[in-house]
């Protein structure tokens, strides 16, 4: 039996393995051998998805880079993993800013966020 906790959340989460099996078929069928580790996985989690997308994006159009940021949206768990790979990797808030494609003001503003709530 499905809790409502349980049925909401689902709901609010989208099937990233289908979303990208679909696209890579559709888009990509070159690049599903280097996708393969990443959707075998049992549960794919944000930063599986952020891989994936480094993996399929084309770099050549800055125009669509620049427009596909903008959709971005990272949860509370996704923050946290960045700025845990952040601690990991030893990078500066410039450095986790490049690597990931955000700005550095929000890499400010989800440490403060983060600090806020501990």
């Amino acid at each position: 039996v499905k809790t409502n906790n349980t049925v909401q959340k689902m709901k609010n989460t989208p099937d990233y393995k289908k979303i990208y099996r679909d696209m890579i078929a559709l888009k990509y069928p070159d690049k599903e051998q280097l996708c393969q580790p990443i959707l075998s996985k049992k549960q794919i989690q944000i930063m599986d998805v952020i891989r994936l997308d480094e993996i399929l994006s084309e770099k050549t159009d800055t125009e669509q880079v620049r427009n596909n940021q903008k959709l971005k949206a990272y949860d509370l768990k996704a923050i946290r993993d960045i700025l845990q790979f952040q601690k990991e990797s030893g990078y500066n808030n410039r450095q986790l800013a490049a690597h990931f494609r955000l700005s550095r003001n929000t890499v400010s503003r989800w440490k403060r966020m983060i600090e806020n709530k501990s």
